[in-house]
């Protein structure tokens, strides 16, 4: 009995803080700079949907043969996003997929990014952290985003495991 008791006694014995309160840990998440995952100046101006026309919102039939700054909504240019997770990859291509400039904003940021198109498409594809700054940087630089269509692969898990390598 008098063993179980000094037992007991030296189990409740700590050197460290055993709970937190509440305000202890606002305070540290306080102290912590916030996580920026976007460009310079996004947060600075407040981006709307001021670029869009509200006319059609849904495509429809006669989509294609609309005219966008007199320009036939089928012969738009595109560009296309890719947005991975360390990178985010710009690539402007004709109404027909021919190439015409590219861009990755590791190594230019938004500089430069109109090249002389005004209106033109999006087809965004990744989920990478870029995603959306992207779209919000070619907004700043004033190029007027007709239409945005995501291209991204979702993949079905789980999938099957490749077959074994044959050994000869």
């Amino acid at each position: 009995m008098f063993r179980s008791f000094f037992q007991t006694q030296l189990r409740s014995i700590h050197t460290s803080r055993s709970l937190w309160k509440a305000e202890d840990k606002r305070l540290m998440l306080k102290s912590m700079p916030k996580k920026d995952e976007g460009s310079h100046g996004e947060r600075s101006v407040e981006v709307e949907a001021t670029g869009f026309n509200r006319i059609c919102e849904f495509p429809t039939v006669d989509t294609s043969e609309r005219l966008f700054d007199n320009i036939p909504y089928k012969l738009l240019p595109i560009i296309q996003i890719k947005s991975s997770k360390n990178n985010t990859l710009f690539q402007l291509t004709t109404h027909d997929g021919q190439p015409i400039t590219g861009r990755a904003c590791g190594s230019e940021g938004f500089k430069n990014c109109r090249k002389g198109y005004k209106t033109c498409r999006v087809c965004i594809n990744g989920l990478g952290p870029g995603r959306m700054s992207s779209f919000k940087g070619l907004q700043l630089a004033g190029v007027n985003i007709v239409s945005i269509t995501d291209s991204t692969y979702i993949v079905d898990y789980p999938k099957k495991r490749p077959p074994a390598a044959r050994s000869l």
